[in-house]
């Protein structure tokens, strides 16, 4: 059995929204609801972010992978839930407020945890599913997955999934993903700069669990005062991102592990992390 196959368990109906496994530092979050597309429902939601609390607070955890089971990666938000809202006194709006929060809530939560969050899209990835492969730091996807937008189509322009999509591919690219609501395929979607690499299927997770084991192999304290110094500068003028990363660069300096780590190469020995 393969580990993405260990992380998911046989379908039944109360089995958990997420399969998990940990090995050798990388951390696999497997979205499981095939028959409902992965789709983001306030349930999922809650169970991802829980997930990457986890994730953020385990020593042993360093990179974080999602996937999901099935051919649809995930459908964005459940439309059966947000239709069922309408019944409500107010038409849904409070419930509607609510879901948009949660989902903004999950999206930063990835932004910012600590640990590098990998996107592993083996399917379609649409709507508010694109919106959370472009809120990981880095994704990868199979030669056969697809992304799209398309809310513009059943009368409902994809803004939330525009904010995360917008800060990937440019501006131009993601209009046109936005207005024309239509799928674009792996090999564009690397171009337009919402995944970074295209693997083929039968070498997806030896390729995978190769590319999470050599970013978990880094200093953990490292990772983390890159990951947050990169969204933290990317908004900033160019002269106030570089007085910002040059006091990075400095802290970063005085850290244990920048020293363990300059000092080994210059000896040409392997560096012993101390996370600190």
């Amino acid at each position: 059995m393969s580990e993405l196959d260990a992380a998911a368990t046989p379908q039944t109906e109360d089995r958990p929204l997420l399969g998990t496994l940990l090995h050798q530092g990388v951390y696999r979050i497997v979205m499981q609801r095939p028959e409902r597309m992965n789709a983001l429902s306030r349930p999922m939601m809650a169970a991802l972010s829980a997930e990457l609390t986890r994730a953020a607070e385990d020593p042993a955890i360093r990179v974080v992978l999602i996937g999901a089971e099935g051919k649809v990666f995930c459908a964005g938000h459940d439309l059966k839930e947000l239709t069922a809202a309408r019944a409500e006194a107010d038409g849904g709006k409070a419930t509607y407020q609510a879901i948009m929060k949660q989902c903004a809530d999950l999206m930063q939560q990835i932004v910012r945890c600590p640990k590098p969050v990998i996107a592993v899209v083996t399917g379609v990835a649409t709507a508010a599913g694109c919106q959370l492969v472009a809120s990981c730091d880095l994704a990868l996807a199979t030669d056969t997955a697809t992304f799209c937008t398309p809310g513009v189509n059943i009368g409902l322009f994809c803004s939330t999934p525009m904010v995360a999509l917008s800060r990937n591919a440019s501006p131009k690219q993601a209009m046109e993903m936005l207005l024309t609501g239509e799928s674009i395929d792996a090999s564009t979607a690397k171009d337009f700069g919402l995944i970074n690499r295209i693997i083929p299927r039968d070498y997806l997770e030896q390729v995978v669990q190769k590319y999470a084991e050599a970013i978990a192999s880094k200093s953990a304290h490292t990772l983390k005062i890159g990951k947050e110094a990169f969204y933290r500068q990317i908004e900033m003028p160019l002269d106030k991102a570089y007085d910002y990363a040059a006091g990075v660069m400095v802290e970063n300096m005085m850290a244990r592990d920048a020293e363990e780590g300059i000092s080994a190469f210059l000896k040409k020995r392997k560096p012993e992390w101390s996370d600190s």
